[in-house]
């Protein structure tokens, strides 16, 4: 079978994109715009006309955009909001942690099962944030390892979203890819069967075994950073800053002091230039721990005080409203290959940045030196502020926010989230009407309910996946249309010639399980669907069957913490490092695979 241009052109870009996928220094929504841009550019440019005289219209490609299957995830990730926002999920956290004092064994695999049946119908992102502080305390007070269920508990949130079509946006995708090219619609459980028996194999696995593969881990950040404290200096007169300018003052403190305003009378501020004189009964602003504040106050011969009144013995500086949070940097974030200084994040984000953490030790412990640290993916900086200022940064999305100090809100309103949540999943269940339509309808009770307001949609939307998907569905259409899939499906059956039908199908179901550790899971699943169906349609096998074959193999996340954003999470709160995951993840993915590549089969006669 040969090629044609276009195909070539389409084979090649999607190599392109899986290659831009994997880079760190381009965000994930840039490089899906670019291979959209392209595509409609070169297609324009040079027009594709098949072998019936049809030509395909470049403005097909921002179809992805209007797509069912991104509608529903949208709607989904809206409504799944809605149980995050008002506390709903909160009661199950609080359970797990009062079941875990009376047998922690029997308290991890009970922590297993409901966090891989809550990732069945709800986004694994916000059960993993809820379950991880609560599961750290856990560990605490009953002097256990923290890593033994951290990295377990993640996991079996992925085997959990494999069991239904709503389980994760990959699934939603596959489906509805499956669906416009023909093949029977698949409802909500029709897959569920396989995945539970596969899963539960699975979370045996994570709840016997792992906790034995994996390292005492610490938790890396947590509590014991040091607070920092905005303080004044009051400069007496016999103060060694009086009549000094700042230069002098930060050389008689070696460098380490830094100035952020003079305060001159109650109204007036000047501003801290190097070569600005302190007057007697001025005020140096300043920002630093509660050891340093003290000993610039011995050196500078200044009184300390704070909100008002003198630091002393009696009045000692106060850790009330000074939370800490975690905040991790993901694929998604503006903040990868740039400092905290460019991005001016104390200013921006009212956070005060106290350490950073990367895979597997802390870089820095003061902001002197953080501040001009090029940040990478999967970094964690712990932060210090106010609730209000760490539930800002939970609104803009640039961070995945693990904040031990702020309990989820339980609001009224949470029993009527749960029941808009199942009268969103129930009608699609019983196939009474499309999951994007009962998804949107979801979304809009949401909003009538007051269970969310308009703002929070912003946070409950990624643009990353969004993009990601509509990035992945155009390089679909480019790949269909132009007979590239079945030219790489014709290739992997003269690979496989011989071969028998069930390894063909489990060599398939491995490749996507390589490709999603690599590259997008949603680009894996989508550029796979119709490569899958090609290969089924040249054996004369069930091509529903070849479907569940990327299905689970693109769900397989677990063998690097970059797979998938609750990884990071994952990794990063439970102080793993890169191999912990790969001890871990390779044998789990091996058991899940070998399990689907038996039990699939079996339930389709091949």
């Amino acid at each position: 079978m040969q090629l044609d241009p276009h195909a070539m052109w389409a084979l090649g870009l999607t190599v392109v994109a899986l290659i831009l996928f994997t880079r760190e220094r381009i965000p994930l929504e840039t490089s899906s715009l670019l291979v959209i841009i392209l595509l409609a550019v070169s297609f324009q440019l040079f027009p594709y006309e098949n072998s019936a005289g049809q030509t395909l219209n470049p403005i097909s490609f921002f179809a992805g955009f209007a797509h069912e299957a991104l509608i529903a995830v949208c709607g989904l990730m809206i409504a799944g909001y809605g149980l995050v926002r008002t506390g709903a999920l909160d009661p199950v956290g609080r359970a797990l942690a009062k079941l875990w004092s009376y047998s922690p064994l029997f308290s991890v695999l009970i922590t297993l099962i409901v966090s891989a049946i809550f990732s069945a119908f709800v986004n694994n992102t916000p059960i993993v944030v809820l379950l991880l502080p609560i599961m750290l305390n856990v560990a605490i007070r009953t002097n256990s390892s923290p890593s033994a269920i951290l990295m377990p508990m993640g996991l079996a949130t992925l085997l959990g979203g494999m069991t239904t079509t709503i389980g994760t946006s990959t699934n939603l995708l596959v489906v509805s890819v499956a669906s416009d090219m023909g093949l029977e619609r698949i409802n909500m459980f029709d897959f569920f069967l396989p995945a539970a028996m596969a899963g539960s194999i699975g979370i045996i696995y994570l709840w016997l075994i792992a906790p034995r593969l994996l390292p005492d881990r610490t938790p890396n950040l947590g509590d014991s950073g040091p607070r920092i404290f905005t303080a004044h200096l009051h400069a007496g007169p016999d103060s060694f800053a009086v009549g000094k300018t700042l230069t002098e003052i930060i050389e008689k403190t070696e460098g380490a002091i830094r100035v952020s305003g003079i305060r001159r009378t109650e109204n007036t501020f000047t501003v801290p230039l190097p070569d600005a004189k302190i007057h007697e009964g001025d005020r140096l602003l300043v920002r630093d721990t509660p050891v340093k504040l003290k000993e610039y106050e011995q050196v500078l011969g200044a009184t300390l005080y704070s909100k008002g009144h003198q630091v002393s013995d009696d009045n000692p500086l106060s850790e009330a409203q000074q939370h800490l949070a975690e905040l991790v940097i993901d694929r998604g974030s503006p903040m990868i290959h740039r400092t905290l200084n460019e991005v001016h994040f104390s200013d921006v984000y009212q956070l005060v940045t106290l350490a950073v953490h990367r895979r597997g030790k802390v870089l820095e412990s003061m902001p002197q030196g953080i501040a001009r640290t090029p940040l990478r993916l999967g970094d964690v900086l712990l932060v210090q502020g106010s609730n209000e200022s760490i539930e800002q940064v939970k609104k803009r999305g640039h961070f995945l926010v693990l904040d031990a100090t702020t309990e989820l809100p339980s609001t009224k309103y949470a029993p009527r989230a749960i029941a808009i949540m199942i009268l969103t999943i129930l009608p699609a269940a019983l196939g009474l009407v499309p999951i994007s339509v009962s998804a949107i309808a979801g979304s809009l009770a949401m909003l009538l309910s007051n269970c969310l307001k308009w703002q929070d949609i912003q946070r409950a939307l990624s643009a990353q996946v969004i993009l990601i998907v509509a990035a992945s569905l155009a390089l679909g259409t480019a790949l269909t249309q132009t007979g590239a899939t079945l030219y790489l499906a014709h290739e992997f059956v003269d690979l496989t010639a011989g071969m028998p039908d069930r390894v063909i199908f489990s060599g398939l179901m491995l490749l996507m399980a390589v490709l999603t550790n690599v590259v997008s899971n949603n680009a894996a699943a989508v550029i796979g669907t119709p490569i899958a169906i090609s290969i089924a349609t040249q054996l004369g096998l069930p091509p529903e069957a070849f479907v569940l074959a990327v299905v689970f193999g693109a769900n397989m996340s677990f063998a690097t913490p970059m797979a998938y954003k609750t990884n990071l999470l994952v990794m990063n709160a439970g102080g793993y490092t890169f191999m912990d995951f790969v001890k871990v993840g390779v044998p789990l993915t091996l058991i899940v695979w070998l399990a689907f590549s038996f039990i699939v089969p079996m339930l389709y006669n091949f």
